[in-house]
Formats: structure tokens, C-alpha cells, sequence
């Protein structure tokens, strides 16, 4: 059971996040046009909260080793230079998504220790910045599982 949540995690939080901004951004556009009120706070969430879908949807892409990529070349070529494409794409992903959970943590700790917050709502925007090193760990992880599945398979 746990396995199985921890298994569709990506699917769970990005269907809660893009209800949260379906409802957020619908009571926006019934307070702009019913009340002539707009609420200036529902930009801020919605903006924070599509920065954590993309990054949902790439931690599935990742999983279900479906994301974009140009094969030309690499179908093309014998199996053993496709084994290194394989280990240089995934070791170029990891290092990128390392540092940017790097540089993420980097912003979260000085949102945090500057006391920045938000401009609409008030909330510490660390809360924001947040889900970009954590959901760039859950891609980390997602590349290094995906890649241990191919290499158990011999399926570069």
C-alpha cells in the first residue's frame, strides 16, 4: 500500500496542486466580473503552484522514462556508444537537478533568514521557493530508479 503511494506520489500532488489552482484562479474570475473585486493574491499562488506542477510533471516524465528527448542520433548508433549516451544523459540530468536543488535550498535558506514574504498574502516566501529543491530531490530520485530499471532490463 505504501509502496503503491509512494509509487503514483507525482500523480497525487500534481492532481491537488492543479485543483488548488483550478479553484484559486476560478474564485478570481467570479470575484473580478460578479463583484468587480479582484484578489490580487491568486497570481501569486497560481504562479508558485505551476512552478511546482512543471516540476511534478518532469519527476513523471523521469518515472516513466517519458520525457523529450532527440533519439536520432542515438538510435542510430551501435549498443555500446548507446550505453554511454545512456549513463551521459542520466549523469548530465542528475547534475543538473542536483544543482538545482543546490541552488533551491539556497534561495529557501536566504528567503528564510531574511524574513522575505510575500507581497499580497504575507506568507514567507521560503514557503514558495520551497518545493523547487524538494521536487527537484523526488526528480533525482525518479532519474536514478528509471536508470537502475534500464540497466536491470539492458534496455538503453
Amino acid at each position: 500500500m505504501l509502496g503503491k503511494f509512494f509509487g503514483h506520489f507525482e500523480e497525487i500532488a500534481g492532481a491537488v496542486t492543479l485543483a488548488v489552482m483550478a479553484v484559486v484562479t476560478f474564485i478570481n474570475v467570479i470575484t473580478r466580473y460578479m463583484i468587480k473585486y479582484p484578489l490580487a493574491f491568486t497570481e501569486e499562488i497560481t504562479v508558485s503552484m505551476f512552478v511546482w506542477l512543471v516540476l511534478i510533471g518532469a519527476s513523471i516524465g523521469f518515472r516513466k522514462n517519458a520525457h523529450l528527448a532527440m533519439t536520432f542520433v542515438y538510435d542510430m548508433a551501435p549498443p555500446q556508444v548507446r550505453k554511454v549516451f545512456f549513463f551521459m544523459a542520466n549523469g548530465l540530468s542528475v547534475i543538473f537537478f542536483a544543482l538545482l536543488a543546490w541552488l533551491g535550498s539556497t534561495q529557501v535558506w536566504d528567503e528564510w533568514s531574511l524574513g522575505v514574504t510575500s507581497d499580497a498574502l504575507g506568507i514567507p516566501a521560503c514557503v514558495y521557493s520551497a518545493g523547487i529543491p524538494v521536487f527537484s530531490v523526488l526528480i533525482i530520485i525518479r532519474i536514478l530508479q528509471s536508470s537502475r530499471d534500464i540497466m536491470r532490463e539492458r534496455a538503453y
